[in-house]
């Protein structure tokens, strides 16, 4: 669980490290698994009505690439905004485990890449091509085009 004991003061700034099997996160999503520890920075702010909660979550992640298949792990980081009603907060202690969990579940991109600019395998011979180049001839033609082909220029 992570929680935070929110000072009197108006602000509290928390920064701890979970473990990725208490958030319960390698279930989640096909493909990744998140290791080790997540680290979490931030502050939660009093805002009157409600708690203002933010922060930073860094932490690291296998995959396969979607491109070229070489499994990779990465650091990666993403930041967090959340509001918490005051009725959220019970004894003084607001629990980030759900907005932390969610954040990054919601910050995952829809393709895993190794690099940005990650080549690929190639199409014809399966060559991974951020080894070099493999030669084949990958020329596709606009099939719109095709009928012309049946044209004779003389």
């Amino acid at each position: 669980m992570c929680k935070v004991q929110i000072s009197k003061s108006g602000s509290t700034p928390f920064n701890f490290k979970i473990s990725v099997d208490e958030i319960e996160l390698n279930d989640e999503i096909d493909g990744i698994n998140f290791e080790g520890n997540v680290e979490v920075d931030g502050k939660i702010i009093d805002g009157g009505k409600a708690f203002n909660v933010k922060g930073t979550i860094k932490y690291k992640k296998s995959f396969i690439c979607d491109r070229c298949l070489t499994p990779t792990t990465q650091n990666q980081v993403c930041e967090f905004e959340e509001e918490l009603e005051r009725g959220e907060i019970k004894d003084e202690t607001a629990d980030l485990t759900e907005i932390i969990r969610d954040t990054l579940i919601a910050s995952q991109p829809i393709k895993n890449i190794c690099m940005e600019d990650c080549k690929g395998l190639c199409p014809v011979c399966g060559k991974n091509l951020n080894e070099g180049d493999c030669k084949c001839d990958r020329f596709v033609a606009d099939p719109r085009l095709e009928a012309l082909k049946n044209f004779l220029i003389e």
